[in-house]
């Protein structure tokens, strides 16, 4: 590569400047109902989406194997330590292979406290929700209806995912 592409390549990133913070989701106008595949809770109940409505849910799809859904979950469970209640909660579905006790062990080995934690059949998971790659995260509203998806990792400890969520509760 030549010097002067270099150098127009450098300015233009400078005349561009810094990307602009943005929300995790665009939210839908047109809310669409989700299918739930059965979620297993740590004590053995067989839960649907259904059995959350009244709440925002942020339903996260992830596994142990995977390195960019290892790295946002301390931060999922710092947002729900502030935001999780009763019109708000996160959903962490591990679609491990291993069943819940992996991500158990994960939860324990980097501390997670407030993150609650769900397993589902992987392929149920896929077939049930349509999603690629991991991790993948739905903003699910009151009445069960998926309102924005993110494929891909995102800082949920940001002040645009917080504000967003916010002014949806």
């Amino acid at each position: 590569m030549g010097r002067r592409p270099l150098l127009a390549g450098l300015a233009a990133s400078f005349i561009a400047g810094p990307a602009e913070a943005r929300p995790p989701f665009r939210l839908r106008k047109d809310p669409q109902p989700v299918l739930s595949p059965p979620i297993q809770d740590e004590a053995g109940t067989t839960r649907v989406l259904g059995d959350f409505a009244g709440r925002v849910i942020l339903l996260n799809i992830w596994a142990t194997w995977c390195p960019p859904c290892r790295e946002e979950m301390p931060a999922l469970d710092r947002l729900e330590g502030l935001l999780g209640g009763p019109d708000f909660a996160i959903l962490p579905l591990c679609i491990d292979e291993g069943g819940i006790e992996r991500g158990r062990r994960f939860y324990d080995e980097v501390g997670l406290v407030d993150l609650p934690l769900y397993w589902a059949e992987p392929l149920r998971v896929q077939l049930a929700l349509a999603f690629i790659g991991l991790p993948t995260t739905l903003l699910i509203d009151r009445e069960t209806r998926e309102i924005g998806r993110l494929q891909g990792p995102f800082d949920w400890g940001s002040d645009e995912a917080v504000r967003q969520i916010s002014d949806l509760l």
